[in-house]
């Protein structure tokens, strides 16, 4: 029986890939710094730490990551007005919220992001709490964010589901233990999911089918 629902905020909850990747882009002109190299989804899923580790040799080096990670933060913050929320995100939270499921964000955007993003949804006092990538050891894909949210919500593994767009999030939660629902992923899944979908509706449905509570 699932008792919980842990969500990825980026993507999942919120579309904010495009003011990342705008922030990111900025900086990178800023510095003259070309990054058509890669593709719009390259960096998707992957937190400020990873995104400077594929990019810092091309950036003065006396750039220094706190620096950079810092203007990125700011402009995100400064444009923040410009993002839009996943539909039925706020909607479906309150819906299960109401019928008594624990609720969990677990982030791999770093504080300031994930309170920016829980705010704009109106979230925040509804869940339980928040995990982001300041308060873990190891960011996804590694399996502690859904580890340590586990041991916060006091559940077993498979009594959680996660709810996830990228692949770096599902092999995170995977490793975990936890069940995992794929929304909307770009490009080709790296591994097997409980269930995918299509619409942030469909949590309720998998939620409240007696079947799965029955096979779980």
């Amino acid at each position: 029986m699932i008792k919980a629902v842990a969500w990825d905020i980026d993507g999942t909850l919120v579309d904010s890939e495009p003011l990342h990747l705008k922030s990111l882009r900025l900086i990178c002109e800023k510095y003259n710094v070309d990054i058509s190299d890669l593709s719009d989804e390259y960096f998707i899923g992957v937190n400020l730490y990873g995104v400077w580790k594929t990019l810092r040799k091309r950036f003065p080096v006396s750039l220094k990551f706190d620096e950079w990670a810092n203007q990125i933060n700011s402009f995100y913050f400064a444009n923040s007005s410009t993002l839009n929320m996943t539909l039925h995100a706020s909607e479906v939270i309150s819906e299960l919220h109401i019928l008594g499921i624990s609720q969990a964000a677990v982030s791999n955007s770093n504080r300031s992001v994930v309170d920016i993003n829980l705010a704009a949804l109106g979230v925040s006092k509804i869940l339980n709490f928040s995990l982001s990538l300041d308060d873990v050891k190891k960011g996804k894909p590694d399996p502690f964010p859904y580890e340590l949210a586990t041991k916060k919500l006091r559940l077993k593994p498979d009594e959680i589901l996660a709810v996830e767009d990228s692949n770096s999030g599902i092999i995170s939660a995977q490793k975990a233990g936890l069940k995992v629902a794929a929304v909307n992923v770009r490009g080709r899944l790296e591994t097997r999911v409980d269930f995918s979908i299509t619409s942030l509706k469909e949590i309720l449905n998998l939620i409240t089918t007696k079947k799965l509570k029955n096979n779980i």
